[in-house]
């Protein structure tokens, strides 16, 4: 039996993702939506890989305005990642600030613009591959995190006793994993 929709959907949710806000200028205005569909691809050039669905109009401003950038969401951005996937919030404040290939929203942990490259088909969604013109890296923190169907924080793994006096310590080995085979 093929795999149907359904069950690509709750495989690939088993595949955590950084949540990002994809954007660029339409004319006068800003197009954004929130966007998991994204991966680097290429040091040399440095490259990047965003996937939207094809009739998603800021997939037509990028088209147009050949540029966008990508916004990755801090942990505290679960409001903007509604916002701009189509449940607006009310009263959200929303600050998007000039940068190379499209704009750069305030308050995400990072932000890279980016030139259109090339646009292919996959499917139902339109994949935009992206040259990196400009990197920001805003203030320390955690990313907001994409999983089995929900948002996530990303929780740092409880430190041993030996690292927390020691915070330069090498990294200890992972616990071993026993599997327990019946006869």
């Amino acid at each position: 039996m093929a795999p149907t929709a359904k069950d690509f959907r709750r495989v690939m949710g088993l595949f955590a993702t950084g949540v990002t806000v994809v954007a660029a200028y339409d004319g006068g205005a800003i197009r954004a939506a929130t966007v998991n569909a994204f991966t680097s691809v290429s040091l040399e050039p440095l490259l990047v890989l965003v996937g939207l669905h094809k009739e998603s109009r800021t997939g037509q401003a990028i088209r147009r305005s050949e540029g966008f950038s990508v916004n990755i969401l801090r942990e505290d951005g679960l409001a903007l990642a509604n916002h701009f996937a189509g449940k607006p919030q009310e009263g959200l404040p929303v600050t998007f600030l000039p940068f190379a290939g499209g704009p750069r929203l305030e308050g995400a942990l990072a932000s890279l613009g980016l030139r259109l490259e090339a646009v292919y088909p996959g499917g139902d969604h339109l994949l935009f591959l992206g040259r990196v013109e400009a990197l920001y890296e805003g203030e320390p923190g955690g990313p907001l995190v994409f999983w089995r169907g929900g948002y996530r924080l990303l929780r740092e793994p409880s430190l041993s006793p030996l690292q927390e006096a020691d915070p330069f310590a090498p990294p200890l080995p992972p616990e071993p994993i026993y599997h327990e085979h019946e006869p």
